[in-house]
């Protein structure tokens, strides 16, 4: 099923304010609408693993934002970066696009004309709020796996925080299969949280990274119910891992271009 409603690109740069309130208010995103604070798991639940249903839909900018060090950096960056390799006649896809934050990134940063902007997600409850969050915006929206979906002259190809959910073994068919329909001139960009082959490495920033959830108001059941939720969906690999698979992938050059804790950003070039 494909999302591919095309409107001329709004000049109203005030519609995305994502990335300028206080951690302890409500968040506001792209067309001014206040988006709820993240309760999923503020009480006693059964936990089942973490799925993007329509509860996390209608939180996600703010759980997010409150759960993943560097977010309101990243994203704007990703941006930035995917739209330097951008040329007229090619494709920037965002891959796992949530609610099309960085689709909508690398729209603000283009500077070339003809050069679509398809955001790819499997969660119909996502795409059809980013397409009603985002309706102005010149975006593709594809409602598909993107381990099946064809890159074709691809200028960029962004996964910020996607790959993780991808099955350890099939992640690098997947990057084989971007890597094929990338230009030469074009780029990688993924984002993922990391782990240290380092037993003490590993335990010192997982829990500055829980310091950090609790700082922006989670509380421990809720940091300890998602946690468990997440344990056999989400796959975090080491910093060598990604890059020996960028390489077995095709990518030559690779490297680091973010870091905060336990998350890191890459950039991988043909």
């Amino acid at each position: 099923m494909r999302w591919n409603k095309r409107i001329p690109q709004s000049r109203d740069r005030e519609a995305y304010h994502g990335v300028r309130c206080r951690l302890s208010t409500p968040v506001t995103l792209f067309t001014g609408r206040v988006v709820s604070r993240d309760r999923v798991y503020s009480e006693v639940r059964q936990i089942v693993d973490f799925v993007f249903d329509d509860a996390v839909v209608a939180v996600f900018p703010d759980m997010i934002r409150r759960s993943v060090p560097g977010y309101e950096t990243v994203v704007p960056l990703s941006g930035l970066l995917a739209a330097r390799h951008a040329t007229p006649g090619g494709r920037c896809y965002d891959l796992g696009c949530s609610l099309g934050a960085t689709a909508l990134a690398i729209v603000r940063a283009l500077k070339v004309a003809d050069c679509e902007v398809i955001a790819v997600d499997n969660s119909e409850s996502m795409l059809a709020r980013a397409q009603l969050n985002l309706i102005k915006e010149p975006i593709s929206w594809l409602l598909d796996d993107i381990q099946t979906t064809p890159i074709e002259s691809a200028c960029a190809v962004v996964m910020n925080y996607t790959l993780q959910f991808v099955p350890p073994e099939q992640r690098t068919h997947l990057l084989s299969r971007i890597r094929a329909g990338l230009r030469q001139d074009g780029a990688l960009i993924v984002s993922e949280k990391i782990r240290f082959a380092d037993p003490a490495l590993q335990a010192y920033f997982e829990e500055a990274h829980l310091d950090f959830k609790r700082a922006n108001g989670y509380s421990d059941l809720e940091i300890s119910q998602k946690r468990t939720a997440l344990e056999d969906v989400m796959k975090p690999d080491t910093l060598e891992a990604h890059q020996a698979r960028f390489a077995d992938a095709g990518f030559s050059k690779v490297d680091v271009w973010f870091r905060c804790l336990n998350w890191a950003s890459f950039i991988a070039r043909p």
